[in-house]
């Protein structure tokens, strides 16, 4: 056998002998479910694939992506929007924009709310 073949034959051995286990089903880890926001699925979608840093939609724009009315709590009280705390209350709607990487606020006189994106894209340098 030439010496090219033996170095190549220990090579190969070592190689075999140091490779790491085969990846089996079991070794891979399985997902978490996806959050399940129900029926504000259609404004997660919405959010999480407009381009803009910033959405502004108003009530009434909101509900025709949704096909439903807003309930009377969105239209008259912060906290069903997350209100002033720095974490939103974890709720369907809430899930909705924030899993689209998105905050929430809201003015309830103009009855439109301002979805911006919480980390928007670095411009290059």
């Amino acid at each position: 056998m030439s010496a090219v073949k033996q170095v190549l034959r220990k090579w190969a051995w070592r190689r075999v002998a140091t490779a790491p286990p085969p990846i089996t089903a079991a070794a891979v880890p399985i997902p978490k479910a996806p959050v399940d926001i129900g029926e504000y699925q259609s404004l997660h979608r919405y959010l999480r694939d407009r381009y803009a840093d910033r959405v502004v939609l108003t009530f009434r724009e909101i509900e025709d992506l949704l096909g439903f009315s807003l309930p009377e709590a969105a239209r008259l009280h912060l906290d069903w929007w997350g209100g002033a705390d720095l974490v939103p209350v974890q709720s369907a709607q809430a899930d909705a924009w924030t899993l689209a990487r998105r905050t929430a606020k809201v003015n309830l006189s103009a009855r439109s709310v301002l979805f911006e994106r919480n980390d928007p894209p670095k411009s290059p340098k």
